[in-house]
């Protein structure tokens, strides 16, 4: 084997993939078909449940001093993330390949091997090994690895090689996005709609503007290489009646509102996460957050597989768990689209939704799917809230030294959280002692218990999400739950 997995691709969701990986001590090999990084980035920001996940690593701190903001939209409709109570809409103004860099620096910290310049050309799966053969800086080389996990976008090669069926309905137009120097645009935030189409415009410092436009009845083309910043201009003018022609263009893109999604996330030894899974319109920016939340519900399945500890059926739980969250995604976004790009015929539709937004429960139900703080894992019988859903930020005291539900999760392992000093409780994990940590510690304050649901202990899963609390009645055992996520004891 030249690696226990093989991860194609180095954007956001292999580097994830491959840092929780290495968290696990899983060879990891990871081949990107680029020379060296692009500095472009679709993204600007990152949702709630990823500035989550990032912080579960310790990774957030190392984006500095972030722009938090609880304004957020929905289909161009504006929306308060303040309604989550805690939650919020996200980071601002971090670009992705900002993100791309912290993640590719803790992935190689931690050990992954990343190989750039290395294009995927050939794939061969058979019983107990999959084959890839790549183009190099080496010549052709064929590698060996137990699993292969294609994170490499859209337009996947893996995808294609082994055959995932990809539905979905093709693009109806195209759009222009555009990071352009000197035009001093007045921010259009959330975008603004005209008869002819949809603009938007925000400032990214020095100087800079990101614009994209949407010109309605542009029919989608299928370009080899990125359009002129004629092109650019030319549409913004007829949308805006402003010249922009005089600018300096930085970066020139165009893409479209196909909406696909693969049957199966898995086919034998071969995998899929992030846009080689799933495509969709850039609405809310939930491309990049969706793709690192699939690295990280997957990362400590596949490795405990490798391991040889998973339960029958864990690494199946990938599929059954994300791929819901990718088709609600294609639905919200599809839904987004018909807001701020169709033309009068849907104004009654905004007009509607407006009023409904008004109302907090609308509010919170759009924001948490958007969030991504509303997900809910299927994880067994039981009635408490916390059941399946990420355990909330909490402050806690352990031996003296305050520390969060956060920090628990550092070295992306599973954690029994014993919050009533249960001796019996902690004598029954003792046997999964190689793969669980048990934390012993009391709430901070009177009003963080409530935060947990008044539990007496909570299983919390590799990714932060709750498997098991107690007490709840007719519930699955410890030792089940233990059983069900964690495998059979050493």
């Amino acid at each position: 084997m030249d690696a226990e997995v093989i991860v194609v691709g180095a954007g956001p969701a292999g580097l994830m993939l491959a840092g929780e990986l290495r968290l696990a001590g899983v060879d990891t090999v990871v081949l990107e078909r680029l020379p060296e990084p692009t500095g472009q980035s679709r993204g600007l920001g990152f949702q709630a449940r990823t500035m989550e996940v990032f912080d579960q690593r310790g990774l957030l701190s190392r984006f500095g001093d972030v722009e938090i903001t609880n304004a957020g939209h929905f289909g161009g409709l504006p929306i308060d993330f303040g309604v989550l109570g805690d939650g919020h809409a996200g980071v601002k103004n971090v670009p992705q390949s900002r993100t791309e860099e912290i993640l590719g620096a803790w992935a190689e910290e931690l050990g992954a091997d990343v190989r750039r310049g290395c294009e995927v050309v050939g794939l061969t799966q058979k019983a107990d090994v999959v084959e890839v053969e790549v183009d190099g800086p080496l010549g052709r080389q064929r590698l060996r690895s137990a699993y292969v996990v294609g994170c490499d976008g859209g337009r996947s090669m893996v995808r294609k090689l082994v055959g995932f069926d990809f539905p979905g309905t093709a693009a109806t137009m195209e759009m222009y996005l555009a990071d352009v120097k000197g035009c001093n645009l007045r921010a259009r935030m959330i975008g603004e709609t005209s008869a002819g189409g949809m603009v938007m415009a925000g400032p990214l410092g020095d100087g800079v503007d990101r614009i994209i436009v949407c010109e309605r009845g542009t029919a989608p083309r299928r370009r080899t290489e990125a359009p002129a910043f004629e092109e650019v201009a030319a549409a913004w003018q007829r949308l805006t009646g402003e010249d922009i022609s005089g600018g300096t263009p930085l970066w020139v893109s165009a893409f479209g509102d196909a909406t696909r999604q693969v049957t199966e996330y898995r086919r034998g030894r071969v995998l899929l996460a992030g846009d080689a899974a799933h495509i969709h319109l850039p609405a809310g920016g939930q491309g990049l957050n969706v793709s690192v939340q699939d690295a990280v519900n997957l990362g400590w399945k596949l490795a405990a597989t490798v391991r040889g500890w998973a339960s029958p059926g864990l690494l199946d739980s990938y599929h059954d768990e994300r791929h819901p969250v990718g088709r609600r995604l294609l639905l919200n976004t599809r839904a987004q689209g018909l807001l701020f790009l169709r033309g009068a015929e849907v104004q009654p539709l905004r007009d509607i939704m407006s009023e409904l937004t008004a109302y907090a429960q609308v509010s919170r139900h759009l924001a948490g799917m958007v969030s991504g703080l509303d997900i809910r894992y299927e994880v067994g019988p039981g009635s408490h809230p916390l059941l399946g859903s990420r355990v909330p930020r909490v402050e806690l005291v352990r031996d003296g030294d305050k520390i969060t539900t956060v920090d628990l999760l550092r070295q992306g392992r599973a954690v029994l959280l014993d919050l009533a000093d249960d001796q019996a409780l902690r004598d029954t994990v003792s046997s999964w002692a190689d793969r669980l940590d048990v934390v012993t510690a009391t709430p901070l304050d009177a009003a963080e218990p409530a935060r947990l649901g008044d539990t007496d202990a909570v299983l919390i899963r590799p990714d932060g999400h709750v498997a098991w609390t107690a007490p709840d009645e007719g519930s699955l055992t410890l030792t089940q739950a233990l059983r069900r996520w964690l495998g059979d004891p050493r």
